[in-house]
């Protein structure tokens, strides 16, 4: 049987077809040719350009000027744009009847700000899946660090959640004074627990006082 392999040496029109292409990606004649003209035509335009320049150079100073300025400005004003919206969020709610509308991020972001208007410094909102058991930190005007663990309850807290946050106080916040603060009221063992660690507490007639402008009380609620 006759092979069907081509005789050596003779070309195919695939053969041919290929050789004619050449190596992809080359660098030929005609891509010199375009980037010559392109730099001649970017050389003129920057020629023609620099009298005009010159004879407006007070003109384009001022404009480039302006929009340095505008530049410069426009995240001073979102940021106040911003910083006026949350203080007119907070505002509106500062009563009980609002805050057990609000999410648990929100009432988190609501302590947030009762902290910044009673002067606490380094006010860190942690909340999320990695918060570590602690909501909030901050540090008081006498320089004391504060842990708080903020929760948006319509019920009761009872002592599990306290456990939580006083297993977060000794481990990842060891040094803090630890800070419970409720929408709603502690179980009687929670009350119990908490009082034993030293906790304070903010339960719901406190946080009402404390919406008021009333300030956060700094000793532990002793039960009994």
């Amino acid at each position: 049987m006759p092979s069907r392999r081509p005789a050596k040496g003779r070309r195919t029109g695939r053969n041919r077809a290929v050789r004619r292409k050449g190596r992809p990606g080359g660098f030929g004649w005609t891509d010199l040719f375009l980037w010559g003209v392109a730099a001649v035509l970017a050389y003129a335009a920057l020629r023609s350009a620099l009298p005009f320049a010159r004879a407006h150079l007070p003109w384009f100073t001022a404009a480039a000027v302006a929009v340095l300025a505008l530049a410069a400005a426009v995240p001073v004003v979102r940021a106040r744009t911003v910083a006026a919206r949350q203080r007119r969020w907070f505002e509106a709610n500062l009563e009980l009847e609002r805050v057990d509308g609000l999410t648990g991020p929100e009432f988190e972001a609501l302590t947030a700000g009762l902290l910044r208007r009673d002067g606490f410094r380094r006010v860190r909102e942690l909340g999320g899946s990695g918060d570590r058991g602690v909501d909030l930190t901050a540090v008081g005007q006498d320089g004391r660090r504060y842990a708080f663990q903020c929760k948006r309850y319509a019920g009761n807290v009872g002592a599990p959640e306290v456990r939580n946050f006083l297993g977060a106080l000794a481990h990842a916040f060891a040094g803090h004074t630890g800070v419970l603060v409720t929408s709603g009221r502690l179980t009687r063992q929670a009350l119990a627990e908490a009082g034993e660690a030293g906790l304070i507490l903010v339960e719901r007639d406190r946080l009402a006082g404390w919406l008021r402008g009333e300030p956060l009380p700094h000793e532990p609620l002793r039960s009994g």
